[in-house]
């Protein structure tokens, strides 16, 4: 009988005076789907690099203060949810430009690579010289740079974006935890 344990979530943990420093203050929209401040994503997600793929994140907000009743743990999992979901589909949109972009590109490449190919083929049929040897080897190099770009995308340029959506993924799926640090008296510091 197989029996599956299920992973502890790996914290990644936050300290903050104000739940509010969470939140880009200049964003004018209702508190479930106000964006998350840029250093605080930023932090969030380089963190969430550092751990292993497959493992389940929960993300854990030590508070200085204790947030307002409208921003309660649940309240907490919603934005945090939200915001990274709107992330993922962003990635997921730009990967579909990025491959769309690569599609056109490979047909563009692939006509004038066949264009070049052509046009070598044809000078070769005349006398050698070396003028036309050095126009015939351009256009053979002249197309396959022209499939340059389509490989870029396809063999490099995809996968990043990939992962980025993957992550943010995960992270729409990681529960929010508030947790308020205790007030230490002068004699303890």
């Amino acid at each position: 009988m197989n029996h599956e344990t299920a992973l502890t979530p790996a914290p990644i943990e936050l300290r903050l005076n104000d739940i509010n420093q969470l939140f880009n203050s200049l964003d004018p929209t209702p508190f479930p789907e106000k964006e998350l401040d840029v250093d605080a994503e930023d932090f969030i997600v380089s963190w969430a690099m550092e751990l292993p793929r497959d493992e389940p994140l929960t993300l854990i907000i030590h508070l200085a203060k204790p947030p307002d009743k409208d921003k309660d743990e649940t309240a907490m999992n919603d934005a945090v949810r939200n915001f990274f979901n709107y992330r993922a589909n962003l990635a997921a949109w730009k990967n579909r430009q990025l491959l769309r972009e690569g599609w056109k590109n490979l047909g563009i490449g692939l006509v004038f690579l066949t264009g070049c190919l052509f046009g070598a083929q044809l000078l070769s049929n005349i006398e050698d010289g070396t003028l036309i040897a050095i126009v015939r080897e351009s256009l053979l190099i002249g197309g396959w740079v022209a499939m340059w770009r389509p490989m870029e995308i396809f063999l490099y340029e995809r996968w990043p974006g990939k992962r980025k959506q993957e992550l943010y993924i995960r992270l729409s799926k990681m529960p929010v935890k508030l947790s308020l640090l205790s007030k230490r008296s002068p004699d303890e510091i």
